[in-house]
């Protein structure tokens, strides 16, 4: 009896080697991330308030410099967030696509953070490039989860320093988002507020006048958190070296 030849289709045959190479690229770049980590690296994370409980202790710069040699990948991406190691996650965030970064993708992502580094380098590396971003401030700066919140914020702050187009308007809107989470104690939501605040006040005069004025606002709630925030940012705002940067913007414009 001649044995039967069993062939896949072309089109499913490149989607099981496509498959096959992810996971073989996957277990290579774990592999090299375990290999690159450092105990003395994990022990300064931790004393700057980085969680280290999945951390294998790799510097950013080390990790910004593999993300370009691998350049970009959505599906990787998924594939090393999945791994709940620190890096993988921190560099899932470097290399994803944000063209291709869905709404449900953001929420399970901001749903898992459980350290500000990582919150912060989804939120100024990926995010702030979606379309859902100013979606996303709205509706996570109400949220009560400590990181989603503050991925609110820092998101807030990403889009205030590099979205250039944007009219003043939408920040404008910004600064009552601030002054309502103002009030919140915990450490790395007021920290978060405070800096998506001096971003907005540094945008340009007219937003700096509204950052001032909602800083003084803020000030005089009842309110530690707040009047931390307020006093920070104010001497930032009102320094000689924003004023003569923002003065010479208004020039460059003109």
């Amino acid at each position: 009896m001649v044995g039967k030849c069993f062939c896949l289709p072309a089109s499913a045959s490149i989607l099981l080697n496509s498959l096959v190479s992810l996971t073989t690229t996957r277990r290579a770049i774990l592999q090299k991330l375990r290999a690159m980590g450092s105990p003395r690296v994990a022990q300064s994370m931790a004393r700057f308030g980085i969680s280290t409980r999945d951390a294998l202790g790799i510097p950013m710069p080390t990790l910004r410099k593999l993300a370009r040699e691998i350049g970009s990948s959505h599906q990787l991406a998924l594939e090393l967030w999945k791994s709940g190691l620190h890096e993988a996650r921190t560099l899932a965030a470097l290399i994803d696509d944000p063209e291709r970064v869905t709404e449900a993708q953001m929420e399970r992502w901001a749903g898992e953070f459980d350290s500000w580094d990582v919150c912060d380098c989804c939120c100024g590396n990926l995010f702030d490039k979606t379309a859902f971003a100013y979606r996303k401030v709205a509706e996570w700066t109400r949220r009560r989860e400590e990181y989603v919140k503050r991925a609110g914020f820092s998101l807030m702050a990403a889009l205030a320093a590099r979205d250039k187009k944007t009219a003043n308007n939408k920040f404008l809107r910004f600064l009552p988002l601030i002054k309502r989470e103002s009030t919140d104690e915990r450490n790395f939501v007021k920290k978060a507020v405070n800096w998506a605040l001096r971003q907005i006040g540094k945008r340009n005069l007219e937003l700096h006048r509204g950052a001032v004025e909602t800083a003084l606002e803020i000030k005089k709630l009842d309110s530690r958190s707040a009047r931390w925030i307020a006093v920070d940012a104010l001497r930032e705002l009102r320094s000689a070296a924003v004023g003569r940067r923002l003065r010479r913007k208004k020039a460059g414009a003109g």
